[in-house]
């Protein structure tokens, strides 16, 4: 599929089985999503734009290369997206922040906007969507939409565990933008979760629900 990567790099395959894990803490559950989210970041970073500069180092001075272009915004879907906000900071801190709410209804799975604050002129950013499951794609869809009415252009969305269903969804609807996960898993079950996924990544993050 155009424009959709499953990021396979060993160490992410690594920490992904940890927090797959039941019993894995919420300590360690937290920390691996961080370095998850640093290393998908150097993957969909690969195509950055560089601008030449000069640079004076202890032996002379010399032409080398830094990252060009307006800041990048990266965009948490809240609240689950704030875990991975911290490990795409180290890789990009000077990017700018925006924060959208999705909250999707148990019921009929559809997700309302409750909250959005993003930074301005976001056509001349490169826009990352960051939130660790996509499921059915109703939150991504409503994500994208909401960024796209605000002018932007260039989107990415990083995501740790993706259901078909929503893949499938999301490309559909957008086209346009680049999909990156950590894990393609197998099917929703009937109340829209992702099996085997990892459960409820909000509530492994911040402890608000026993998962055992």
């Amino acid at each position: 599929m155009k424009n959709f990567t499953v990021v396979d790099h060993p160490l992410i395959q690594h920490k992904l089985t940890i927090i797959r894990d039941k019993d894995c803490s919420t300590n360690q559950f937290r920390q691996c999503v961080t370095e998850i989210a640093r290393l998908m970041t150097y993957e969909a970073t690969r195509d950055f734009p560089l601008e030449d500069v000069s640079v004076t180092t202890p032996m002379g001075t010399a032409t080398e290369k830094k990252l060009g272009g307006k800041k990048p915004v990266v965009v948490p879907i809240l609240r689950a997206g704030m875990g991975m906000l911290d490990g795409v900071l180290d890789m990009l801190p000077s990017a700018r922040v925006g924060f959208i709410g999705m909250q999707r209804d148990e019921e009929t799975l559809i997700p309302e906007e409750y909250y959005a604050k993003f930074p301005k002129k976001l056509g001349d950013r490169q826009v990352i969507i960051i939130d660790p499951m996509l499921a059915t794609g109703g939150s991504a869809m409503m994500a994208v939409e909401a960024l796209k009415k605000r002018g932007a252009k260039r989107i990415k969305f990083l995501s740790l565990v993706a259901a078909p269903e929503g893949v499938n969804k999301l490309m559909a609807a957008h086209p346009d933008i680049e999909l990156y996960t950590a894990a393609l898993d197998d099917h929703l079950n009937e109340i829209g979760y992702i099996v085997p996924g990892l459960g409820d990544a909000g509530d492994r993050l911040y402890g608000t629900v026993d998962v055992n």
